[in-house]
């Protein structure tokens, strides 16, 4: 028997009622990053925006059981760089963390009830990239410090676990930045990556090893790679016998590498991306399952992809599962885990291992996501090219979907432009029910990889340097046009929202084009000069790329800040911004504000004490979500939804 279409309800576009709503985004879908494995167990991060943004260290035992190893008020998370990262070891069950609320470093012992225990004292210092090593009872961390008036401090730091005071040594230092400290499985040599600068990690890092002694100082510190300080360097790891890995771009794309003696050769070279910017600590793309078998991530025209790489042979054999975005690789017994979405499909923990038969099986292991909805609530990606510039610019079009409503025939949709942050960084297509949030109600969005992107190669990354603002900008006006002319969307309903790096282009193109009619700033940058005097030390050059150097430069800083050029912007924009942000300071979005208001535009402002740079608590997610909704109804005076 045919299955008959449902009939669905004609209604304007923008103004459809959905059941994904801003609370069920805060519950549905928790956030999983960043495994390890430890003796029989799996360990994870996972994040939980409705116990006010808490991130608790998760643990698989050997039998199967899942549990959660510490209990409120403790939170894992560093402040190392801002962002954070990974922050925590496992040596036998001895669990290692820092605490998000005084970033001082805690032990717990897994077999025990007991509560967690500091032994590191409160001070100036931040920890992050944690390892155990255990062969001189210490921990070897990268540790930031702060100090007033000046610019942290950044070494490799030594960090006693024998003495009761848990004294904090200096290890490597010298260098601006460092991450990845990497003990050999032998124990005899210690690995890291460092960098100055004004380079950020994806632009130029070095690779260094020293000789670990018996009584734990460092000797023969040898730089084994980057030294033409012209690629980029992630995730340096040793196999089980004592050679060393690490991805680099000289080559264009991030593939993996091996050091035979003096010598840096790839495992094998392809266009594709086993890498992705290091934003945080412990991004991890490969592992090791035995010294001849690599476990792996990379991405491809926007698309992850899972394989094994014959080390010797450098043969890739991809393995076929249902995901389009993975991460966070760690390979245990044999078996690769990761955590892996897809485009109507949640993040969930995955294990991909060989079955008796001799395939490879793919199956969850853990799923926390609690959404109940049928699929035809969620919008399909479409992967688009379009020119812009010189180069053709990938993005992802989400048209609008419900199970029950259409728009009306005499109608386009109104389209949202969503910029994503970095702008060294990138969106895929796995499921993200904040994009869906807009599309179940009607809007059409396009999701843009511009210029400057991750996982289209060196050359596309680059394509950015000394043009931020303009080639981001325009690729986001070249989206418009291309799915204006494929008659998708209402040209004359077009909005722009982004955060962070996003949300400059957002104002920029606000400012600078007239192709939108709205926009939305989430804790975005309208004064570039501002930004360069205020702003962390991990991002305080990075603008000397994008922009140029400051104050050598200050031109082009004022040419390209929306707040120079009121005279442009002339149309309603919400801002969005939490009052502890030491990325992008509160007063950026205030400035912009009362610029908005002193001209007569329709402007909203909503601040949130209690976040940072990105909102983690599921009351402000909600609210900032339902403001955003309410300010573009009543900017093209959609009803709200009934």
């Amino acid at each position: 028997m045919r299955r008959e279409t449902p009939i669905k309800t004609a209604k304007p576009f923008g103004s459809w009622p959905s059941d994904i709503s801003a609370e069920l985004i805060t519950r549905a879908a928790p956030g999983l990053n960043f495994l390890q494995s430890a003796g029989e167990r799996i360990l994870w991060v996972e994040s939980r925006p409705w116990e006010a943004g808490r991130n608790v260290i998760m643990c698989r035992e050997a039998d199967g059981s899942i549990r959660d190893l510490f209990a409120a008020p403790f939170s894992h998370h560093s402040k190392v760089h801002e962002y954070g990262g990974i922050a925590y070891a496992v040596e036998g069950d001895q669990l290692y963390f820092v605490n998000a609320a005084d970033q001082q470093i805690y032990r717990l012992a897994l077999n025990s009830t007991e509560s967690p225990q500091p032994i590191t004292a409160c001070g100036p210092w931040r920890f992050a990239d944690l390892v155990v090593d255990t062969q001189h009872q210490r921990l070897i961390a990268v540790c930031e410090h702060h100090s007033d008036n000046q610019e942290p401090a950044n070494y490799l730091a030594a960090i006693s676990l024998s003495d009761a005071e848990s004294d904090i040594e200096k290890l490597v230092s010298g260098a601006d930045f460092y991450a990845y400290p990497r003990i050999s499985p032998n124990g005899q040599k210690l690995s890291w990556i460092e960098w100055y600068h004004p380079n950020m990690p994806w632009d130029a890092t070095h690779l260094f090893t020293a000789d670990l002694s018996d009584t734990g100082s460092l000797g023969n510190r040898t730089q084994v790679a980057g030294a033409d300080n012209n690629q980029a360097i992630f995730q340096p790891q040793w196999s089980p016998d004592n050679q060393l890995y690490f991805v680099s771009d000289k080559n264009d794309w991030w593939n993996i590498y091996r050091l035979d003696g003096d010598n840096a050769t790839p495992i094998l070279e392809m266009e594709a991306e086993f890498a992705t910017p290091l934003w945080q600590f412990g991004m991890s793309c490969y592992d090791f399952i035995d010294h001849q078998t690599i476990g792996c991530l990379y991405t491809q025209n926007g698309t992850w992809h899972c394989g094994l790489i014959n080390t010797a042979s450098g043969q890739l054999t991809t393995v076929e599962c249902p995901y389009s975005s993975m991460q966070a690789m760690v390979c245990h017994q044999r078996a690769m885990y990761m955590v892996a979405g897809a485009a109507a499909l949640p993040s969930e923990l995955v294990e991909v291992s060989e079955a008796i038969d001799g395939r490879v099986q793919v199956k969850p292991i853990y799923s926390p996501a609690t959404l109940t909805l049928d699929t035809a609530n969620f919008s399909q990606p479409q992967s688009i090219l379009f020119a812009s510039g010189d180069t053709q610019v990938h993005a992802f079009y989400y048209p609008p979907t419900h199970p029950k409503y259409c728009g009306l025939d005499s109608e386009k949709p109104p389209l949202i432009a969503l910029c994503h942050g970095g702008p060294t960084g990138a969106t895929d297509s796995s499921l993200n029910l904040k994009l869906q949030y807009w599309t179940s109600r009607g809007f059409a969005v396009v999701d843009i990889n511009y210029r400057g992107s991750t996982g289209f190669g060196r050359s596309y990354r680059q394509a950015l340097t000394g043009a931020w603002g303009i080639a981001d900008v325009e690729d986001t006006q070249q989206a418009i046009r291309a799915l204006s002319e494929q008659g998708k969307i209402d040209p004359k309903r077009c909005l722009i929202r982004g955060g962070s790096a996003g949300g400059y282009t957002v104002l920029s193109a606000l400012t600078f084009t007239d192709s939108f009619q709205a926009g939305a700033s989430l804790y975005g940058i309208g004064d570039l000069e501002t930004l360069a005097k205020d702003t962390h030390k991990f991002e305080s050059c990075y603008m000397d790329s994008l922009i140029g150097p400051y104050p050598e430069r200050r031109d082009i800083y004022l040419q390209r800040s929306p707040l120079h050029h009121a005279e442009g912007l002339n149309c309603p924009v919400i801002f969005l911004q939490g009052l502890e942000d030491k990325v992008v300071p509160p007063n950026q979005a205030e400035m912009m504000v009362e610029l908005l208001k002193e001209k007569g535009i329709k402007v909203a402002h909503i601040t949130f004490p209690d976040e940072g740079h990105g909102f983690r608590k599921a009351a402000n997610i909600i609210r900032a979500m339902e403001s955003e909704l309410a300010f573009y109804r009543d900017v093209f005076d959609l009803a709200d939804e009934a």
